[in-house]
C-alpha cells in the first residue's frame, strides 16, 4: 500500500497538471481587487487576464494608464503581497471598458449553466482518481468543474 500523501500536495499536483494554477490565483486577485488597490484605482482599472505571469489591466482613460505606469512597482508589491508569493512579474495596461458594479447574480448563475466538453470532464476525473477519499475527491471535482465552467464562460463573454 502506498504511503498516504498530504491533500495539499495532491491538490497542487492536480491543479498544475490541469494548468489552472494561474486561473485559481487570478480568481483570488479579481475578488480582492478593490481591497488591494483602493477605491479610486479600482474604479478606473480592473484586471482582465493573467498570461505568463503578466497581469493585464483594463484602464478607463489614457491619463490613468500614465499614472498607473508610475505606480507599477507599488502595485506589483501589493498584488504579490496579497498572493503571498512573487507570482506576477509584470503588469501591462490597456484601454478598456470598466464595469461600474460587481457582476449581477444573473451573470453568476449563467456560468453555472455552462456545459463542459466530455474530454474536460474525463481529464478531471482521471486526475482525481489518485485521491482515495471519496468525499475529498467529490469536493475537488466540484471545484475543478466550476472553475472550468467559469473559465469557459469568461472566454465566451470576451468573444461576444
Amino acid at each position: 500500500m502506498a504511503k498516504p500523501r498530504l491533500l495539499r500536495s495532491v491538490l497542487e499536483e492536480t491543479l498544475k497538471s490541469l494548468g489552472v494554477r494561474t486561473t485559481m490565483k487570478g480568481y483570488s486577485l479579481w475578488g480582492a481587487w478593490r481591497e488591494i488597490v483602493g477605491d479610486s484605482v479600482a474604479s478606473n482599472a480592473q484586471p482582465s487576464a493573467i498570461r505568463n505571469r503578466i497581469l493585464f489591466i483594463e484602464v478607463s482613460h489614457p491619463t490613468w494608464i500614465q499614472q498607473l505606469q508610475f505606480l507599477k512597482p507599488t502595485l506589483l508589491e501589493k498584488i504579490n503581497g496579497f498572493l503571498k508569493e512573487d507570482f506576477i512579474h509584470d503588469i501591462r495596461f490597456r484601454l478598456g471598458k470598466i464595469s461600474s458594479s460587481p457582476p449581477s447574480t444573473a451573470k453568476v448563475s449563467a456560468w453555472e449553466e455552462e456545459s463542459l466538453d466530455q474530454n474536460i470532464i474525463e481529464q478531471i476525473d482521471t486526475l482525481l482518481q489518485k485521491i482515495d477519499d471519496a468525499e475529498t475527491r467529490k469536493t475537488m471535482r466540484d471545484v475543478l468543474v466550476k472553475g472550468a465552467k467559469l473559465e469557459q464562460y469568461r472566454k465566451k463573454s470576451k468573444e461576444s
